[in-house]
């Protein structure tokens, strides 16, 4: 299994030591920095990690930085992306499982390395288990336009509103 992983320069030793200790568990890693504690930007590293995964080029995708938070809206930019921002081993198995996401982003400065390599294995190791209902909920999210109708449409989501209100949702 191929594995991007970026970071900012907050973190640059966190995922250094990832990108080591998922090579010894044997995965191919694509490491698209940054690889120094130059300044730099987060969304930069989300999107490399992002455009690896939705292009293909790698399987799944682990982003980090400060708080998790930053770089996982980015990662969130790149369509066909489904990143969970996670802080447990639950959460990340639950987003992999139940979710189908695709890339996970965590907090170096929130989370422990220890923790941060438990939930990485957790994360690669769970499968998605697809169901009718997990799969009409991943189709509804990656329905979700990104454009700019979408961001001024208030109406977006009438159809499953009127749907959710005639008990057509048992989820």
């Amino acid at each position: 299994m191929k594995v991007a992983i970026g970071c900012d320069h907050i973190v640059t030793e966190i995922k250094d030591h990832m990108v080591e200790y998922l090579k010894e568990e044997g995965y191919d890693v694509i490491d698209v920095g940054t690889y120094d504690k130059v300044r730099t930007h987060y969304p930069i590293y989300g999107r490399k990690v992002g455009a690896a995964v939705a292009s293909g080029e790698a399987d799944l995708g682990v982003t980090i930085c400060g708080t998790g938070v930053g770089i996982t809206n980015s990662v969130n930019k790149v369509k066909g992306i489904r990143a969970a921002l996670v802080r447990d081993v639950g959460t990340a198995v639950y987003a992999r499982k139940h979710l189908n996401a695709n890339v996970i982003g965590m907090g170096g400065r929130i989370s422990g390395v220890g923790l941060i390599e438990n939930i990485v294995d957790a994360f690669l190791e769970a499968k998605y288990e697809p169901t009718p209902e997990s799969e009409a909920l991943v189709a509804k999210i990656d329905s979700i336009p990104m454009n700019d109708e979408a961001n001024t449409n208030e109406h977006i989501f009438d159809e499953y509103n009127k749907k959710w209100d005639e008990g057509f949702y048992h989820d």
